[in-house]
């Protein structure tokens, strides 16, 4: 499994969101550093979720960052945009 496909499944899991996309960004930051050359270093999430909305902006990125916490030990930048 792809480490795009395994944070949609996690992220989905976590929080049944309305809407999610998952966008590998890594091709921009080829030969950058934190660049493993797996294709699979940097990523953008958008995410709605009522389960997230009812946090605060800290605590959502926790949360995101929480259930991620096996996929963060590889992936070098993660950008989240919480959708309203």
């Amino acid at each position: 499994m792809s480490l795009e496909q395994s944070i949609y499944e996690r992220l989905q899991a976590a929080f049944q969101p309305e809407t999610l996309n998952v966008i590998n960004q890594s091709h921009l930051h080829a030969g950058h550093a934190g660049d493993d050359g797996s294709g699979e270093s940097h990523f953008n999430i958008e995410i709605q979720s009522a389960d997230l909305m009812k946090m605060s902006y800290v605590n959502r990125e926790r949360a995101v960052y929480d259930a991620l916490a096996a996929e963060m030990k590889v992936i070098h930048a993660l950008s989240i945009k919480f959708i309203k």
